[in-house]
This record gives structure tokens, sequence and C-alpha cells, in this order.
């Protein structure tokens, strides 16, 4: 199944500047001036630099939720898109008509990766909609003149001083952008993108790439006052034949290598980010766009991102489209067991599949749950319609089929499905060849239209007659298993999945009840009003509002990973899933778990892990290296119609009676499982009576030790000490005059230190706070690793 995403960028002159350290704008976050709080503040699972003294009480509060203003308990993200300027004659949506107090983030569509591998609107000019564009007399478009550039970011940030509360981030990529940009004449300059920037031809990790992109987007960021930086890499999966067909030669060339190019590309934002972060008094936000579908995302091995990550914002939604011939909803909440695609299939009927749908809302959200807390979660909803023409079957077009075997031009696809067009397809694409592409693509308000049989004033501007008359009657159905609105035209025989008042207010219901972060949005120029005095639903901020106004009572969104309590001392373990077959033959899943022992002390047989997947796959995981691993309990069993009841099966496996693990040494447990699973997580280790969480968990309340021992005095949770930030200093005894003599082992830099370590150098005692190598003491600074304990 090729599942594109939403991210349908026009030919459309995108706007630039090149990235300039240093303006911050007024309306920023103020900054806590206690560095020795930040690490109370920094969320559960989020990895930091080491030895950076990331700003996290900025943005979160000491629970690790984040601050988005008394009225938003949950975060209403929205993509505003750079194009819609209403200079092509078609209906404009600006800055203005966000509705700013409604909102807790906005993502500006898009900036791209460009040929020297920086981030980049194109060149300036007063054709930029982003850096140079002005609307004279539209009223509140008036530009800010302090600011040194016009545009979609002058007004931006011109709204933010009078919404502070609200973040914005610079969105990169997208569907039409990923492989490639827009140049300033409306042609798409196939320049590599993401997949050149990132990963090399020969499937090697491109770090010199990687490090430019990074550099110029804390440049760009800090030159536009962005909050963050949103990357809509689309998509980085070994799937043959997967994101857009324009960058296909060059995305299966390199399918081999694009999952750790895309690590290694969000460690290199994350940590660039947090310099600057530390730098600026304030901590930058790092999200992705990520994919809803089982099977994208079979391909994208565990999703090792997300601890970079301070939330996913998931696309669960162009689910069902004409990329195929099956009809169903867009984006449903949850599955009925009826779905077409599936069925034909055989996932109903396979029994290693557990009956389980994997083409909806909420069999996303619990992939991601299995490895992030809720709250560091928000799930998509479309303001844009999906649709087919010449349905027969299903029930009112529902799960019904529309087979065509004309397929657009350009989309790679021998056999595809038969898109709405024309009236029903107002906010198409173009082909290549400058055509219409079917699909059924329309904003939620010209869809309330169609469905009130209104043919608005607006349909000229689309090059539609002023005496266009609609055909049939487009009439609501709805079902509330799937939680999903559609127009069906019983007539023409067309099908078009929508979102409404009652869809949106049950997905809201559904985030709150979850402990959900918050929803996303593309986009806000889909949301729809009524105007009373013209008879006709235009842009408007209906849906948004109703969200917003769920949300502003809910109770704090669900801040910890684990439901369970875990052990408070942390062994440096590392497990790592790795050796994917490619994609298309990885079913089953069947990746390598490898498990390297840092500590000082030999893993004994018999050892036993234990670990939590997500419910989104079935509870039959299990191994061939006769380590018998087995599921011990889970929180949903059988089929998720309705929706999945729990969020994680916890397993154990055991290091066999026969075999020990050395400190430094490694060994390798052959896994298999059915449908794809986001990190393992909330990992534990028990050996000689006690019982251990793993460092690399990054869990907040740990602190590392070595086995047996004592942990030493600590304040709050120090994560990992190979990957992970600080938390507050420890207690430990203020710096004083010495003993003359230095008993601690003489410092190195060859050798790694973890937590509570003492060494001496230069005269004095030091005591590492977290792990470190060749950090020298009296380097690092008040708030650095090593901790001066006085002379000796």
């Amino acid at each position: 199944m090729l599942s594109p995403s939403r991210h349908r960028a026009r030919p459309v002159l995108l706007a630039a500047a090149a990235a300039v350290a240093g303006l911050l704008l007024a309306g920023l976050p103020a900054t806590v001036s206690n560095a020795a709080d930040q690490g109370s503040c920094r969320p559960d699972g989020l990895y930091g630099t080491p030895g950076v003294d990331v700003p996290y009480c900025s943005v979160y509060d000491t629970a690790g939720r984040e601050k988005m203003g008394a009225d938003h308990q949950r975060r209403v993200i929205g993509y505003f898109t750079g194009w819609r300027t209403g200079k092509d004659g078609t209906p404009a949506y600006l800055v203005p008509d966000i509705p700013w107090d409604k909102v807790t983030h906005l993502n500006y569509a898009f900036a791209h990766v460009d040929g020297a591998n920086k981030l980049s609107v194109g060149a300036d000019g007063a054709a930029n909609a982003a850096t140079g564009m002005t609307w004279p007399g539209v009223a509140g478009a008036e530009m800010d003149p302090a600011l040194p550039y016009q545009g979609h970011f002058n007004l931006l940030n011109k709204f933010k001083k009078r919404h502070p509360d609200v973040k914005t981030l610079i969105s990169v990529g997208g569907w039409a952008e990923t492989g490639g940009y827009f140049a300033a004449d409306g042609t798409r300059v196939n320049s590599g993108g993401f997949y050149s920037m990132a990963t090399n031809a020969d499937g090697s990790v491109n770090r010199a790439g990687i490090d430019t992109f990074a550099d110029s987007a804390v440049d760009f960021i800090r030159k536009y006052g962005f909050n963050g930086v949103d990357i809509d890499y689309e998509y980085p999966t070994t799937m043959k034949d997967a994101g857009n067909p324009l960058d296909w030669s060059l995305s299966n060339a390199r399918r081999s290598g694009l999952v750790k190019g895309y690590a290694a590309l969000m460690r290199s934002l994350r940590e660039k980010l947090d310099r600057a972060g530390s730098a600026d008094g304030r901590h930058y936000l790092l999200s992705v766009a990520a994919p809803s579908s089982g099977y994208l995302l079979r391909g994208m091995e565990t999703f090792q991102v997300q601890k970079y990550l301070d939330y996913v914002n998931i696309m669960s939604y162009d689910l069902h489209g004409a990329w195929n011939e099956y009809v169903g909803p867009n984006a449903s909440l949850f599955d009925d067991g009826k779905d077409a695609e599936l069925a034909a299939a055989g996932v109903y009927s396979t029994s290693q599949y557990g009956g389980i749908g994997y083409l909806n809302t909420d069999w996303a959200y619990h992939y991601f749950r299995g490895s992030m807390p809720a709250g560091r979660i928000n799930i998509g909803l479309p303001y844009y319609t999906r649709g087919f023409k010449n349905v027969t079957g299903g029930t009112d077009g529902l799960w019904g089929r529309a087979a065509t075997t004309t397929c657009p031009a350009g989309s790679g696809l021998t056999r595809c499905g038969d898109g709405a067009v024309g009236i029903d397809n107002l906010w198409h694409d173009l082909d290549t060849a400058g055509r219409e592409a079917p699909a059924g693509s329309n904003p939620m308000w010209h869809a309330k239209n169609l469905e009130k049989g209104v043919v608005g004033d607006y349909v000229t501007r689309y090059g539609f007659p002023a005496d266009t008359r609609l055909t049939g009657t487009y009439a609501r159905k709805y079902d509330a298993t799937l939680v999903a609105p559609w127009l069906w035209n019983a007539e023409k025989k067309v099908f078009l999945s929508t979102e409404d008042e009652q869809s949106v207010a049950a997905k809201a219901d559904y985030v709150v009840d979850q402990g959900i972060g918050g929803t996303m949005v593309w986009e806000l120029a889909g949301d729809y009003g009524w105007n009373a005095a013209k008879g006709q639903y235009e842009p408007g901020s209906t849906l948004t509002s109703a969200m917003y106004e769920r949300f502003r009572s809910a109770s704090p969104y669900g801040a910890k990973r684990s439901t369970v309590a875990l052990p408070t001392e942390a062994l440096k373990i590392d497990v790592e899933f790795g050796q994917f077959p490619l994609g298309d033959s990885n079913y089953p899943i069947s990746p390598k778990l490898k498990i390297t022992n840092n500590t000082s002390t030999t893993l004994p047989g018999g050892t036993e892990f234990r670990f939590d997947y997500g419910t989104s796959a079935p509870g039959n995981a299990k191994d061939q290296s006769g380590w018998g691993t087995s599921v011990i309990s889970s929180d949903h069993t059988g089929s998720n119609v309705g929706g999945l009841k729990g969020d994680h099966h916890r397993v154990s496996l055991k290091l066999p009676a026969w075999q020990t693990l050395a400190p430094g040494a490694s060994t390798e447990v052959d896994f298999v499982y059915h449908l794809p699973v986001s990190t393992p997580s909330n990992w534990t280790v028990t050996f000689g009576g006690r019982t251990y969480a793993l460092a690399g968990d990054l869990a907040r309340g740990t602190t590392v030790v070595e086995p047996g021992a004592s942990p030493g005095p600590s304040t709050s949770a120090s994560p990992s000490p190979s990957t992970g930030p600080s938390s507050s200093p420890s207690a430990s005894p203020s710096p004083s005059g010495g003993t003359g003599q230095c008993t601690a082992p003489a410092w190195t830099a060859t050798t790694e230190y973890a937590g509570e370590s003492r060494v001496s150098h230069k005269g004095h005692g030091w005591r590492a706070k977290w792990w470190t190598k060749g950090e020298e003491p009296g380097t690092t600074g008040e708030w650095g690793v090593w901790q001066d304990l006085g002379s000796c």
C-alpha cells in the first residue's frame, strides 16, 4: 500500500533567508535562572546533550510537562502553509486568519534542504511569501517595521508578541520537498533533499551533510525567531517505492541506510539545538511529522529517533485514498474489522497479526506509546477530504471499490483508485504535466457547502463557471465505531471522507481520556465557519475552537512512560535492535537484539531482562536463540475493533544458564514479531537478588550505579550516562580546604567514569555527576560534569 502524506506542496514560490545567528525576538519564554533546577524539568525519556546545561524549565514544568498557558492543557498544533497568499486569485489564508488564542504551536510549511544541504526557504525578494511579500490593505497584515524582513515570518513574530505562549516551528520537507525543492519559477529541483543530505549513495551516513544542515537550522531559527524545528522527512523507510515517486530514484538506492541517516540527523539536530539553547537561555523544540501507516513503519525499524524529540506529530490521515482502489476513511479513529484493504491483504485472517487492523489513529498512537509518554505524542487531524468516484459496493460507498487502470502521470502506479475530480476536488494537486491529479481533495469548508447543497461564490476563483450546479445530493454519513464521517453522492457514486464537529469532539475526548499530549492539524486553512450573510461556509475556526474548548479544562497529560513503578537504580547495560532486513523482506520482522554489558560486573547465567512494547503489535513476540522469550502480561488481547484497551505487553527473557556476559562484552538474540513496534522501553534487569532499570531508557527518577553498589546522594534523576542529559547536581560537600593528600585515582583522558566517580586532578578532588570520558576536570564549568570537591 502506498500512503502518501498530506504534505502536497503545490508548485509555488517559497521564501528565503540565509541563517544569521543572534537575533532573539521579544515575547520569548523567560528562562529559569538557576541552572541547578533545569534537570528536574526534563521530560521523561528525552535525550539531552552530555555536558550541556539545557534550560528545560523555560519550556517545561518540574513534572516534565510543557507550559502552554493556563487555558491550554493539551497542544493544538496547526500547520500554516506559505502558499495560500491570495496572489494567485484563490482565497488567501494569512497570519491574521489564524485563531491565535486557540492554538499552542504553529508549524510553518515549508522550508527545504537546498543544494548546499542548508535549511532554506528560497531566494529573497518581494515575491518571497516567507520573508518579502506584503499584503497592502489587508487588515491585520501590516508589517512590523521593527523587523528586518517582511512576509509571513514578519507577521508570525508580530502576532507572537501579542500571544507569547504560542510557539512557532519551521517545518522542513513535506511530500513535495523531501527529495528536492521548488525553484523561484515553480519548477522542482531534484537536488536530493533529505535523502542525499543524510545518507550517501552507498548507504552510509552523510555526516558532513547532516552537520551542515543542523548548523544552518540553528542559524535560521535564531534569525527568524522560531522556537524550534519540525522535520517532515517523507520517508526514511526501507520499504521500496515509498514517498514521492519523483524521489524513488534517490530513495530506493539508499534504502539500506535511510534509517541510520535519519537517526544521525535527529541526534545532530538535538545536540546543536541543545547547545544553542544553553547559550541563548531557552530550550529549542524538535519535532517530526511521523507516518501512521503500519506499512511505512515496518520499514523504519523501531523508529529509534523518539528520544531526540520533544514530541512526535502522527500523520494519522491519508490512511485511505486514490493511490489504491479500496474506499475507506481518510482518518478513522478506530478499526472496525472490515477494512477492505486489510481484508484483501489477509490481515484479519492471518493468525500472526492477531486480528489487529493497522490503518487507524488509535493503532498509530499505541505504536508510539510503546516507547514514549502519552504527553509527548500528538495525533493528527485532517482539515481536508480524500475521495473517490465511480464507487461500487460497500455501504454508502464505505469499504467499496473504485478501481481504474488510468493512474495519474508520475504516480509510479499501474493500478490505482478512481479519485474524485472537478467540483469534488477543489484543492487538487497538479501532476508533472500540469494536469489535475484525481484525489477528492477539498478544504473542509467546501465539503460543508457540498453537504448543504451550496455552490460557494469562490468557485469561480478555482476555474469553475459562475453558473455551476451540483449534481446529486451529498448525504452525510457517520460510522460511530470508526469515528468517521463522509459524504455519499449516490447519483454520482462519489465518496468524500470528511471531518466535522462530531468526529473532532470524539477525537478530542480520546486525547483527554488517553492522556495524549494533544492534536496536530494539517492544515489550518481547511477549517470552516458559517457566513450567514452569504449563506455559505468559508475558512474559519470551528473545529480548532472545538478542540480548544475540550482541552482548556482537561487534566494534565500523561508525563510518564511506564504505567508501573520501576527501579530507581539504573545500570549501564545497552540494548539495541538492529540488523533488520530491508523492509520488503522484513516479514515476519526479524531483527537481532544486541545486549552490551558496560558495567564492571559479569552478568551470570539466568540474568533476566524485561521490557515493554506497544499493544499495536500482538503479544506473540519470541526469540530463536534459546532465551525463553515470553509475554508475561498484556494490557490488550484480541482484535482492536473499537480501540486497543491498554498500552503495553510485558516481555521476559533470560540469559541462558550456560552463558555469562563479561564487562564490555556483547551478545545477540534473534528476535521475531509480526507487526512493527517502536523502540521497546521500561527495561529492567534482575540478577544477584536485585532489579535495576537501564540507563539508556533516560527515565526520570533514576540514578546510574554499579551492580551491588549503593547509589550516591542525589536530588533528582540522572539519565543515561552515555546519552542522557544531566539532572540537578547531586548533593555533595562544598569545596573546602584540602588535606594535602589526594587519595582518589588521578584523572586520565582515556578512562570512562560513571556518575559518582571520584578522581584527583591538579591538586583538587572531583566528583562526576554523570558518565564522562575525555572531559578534563576544571574545564566543564559550574554546571558541567565535574564537581570540584576542593583542594586535597
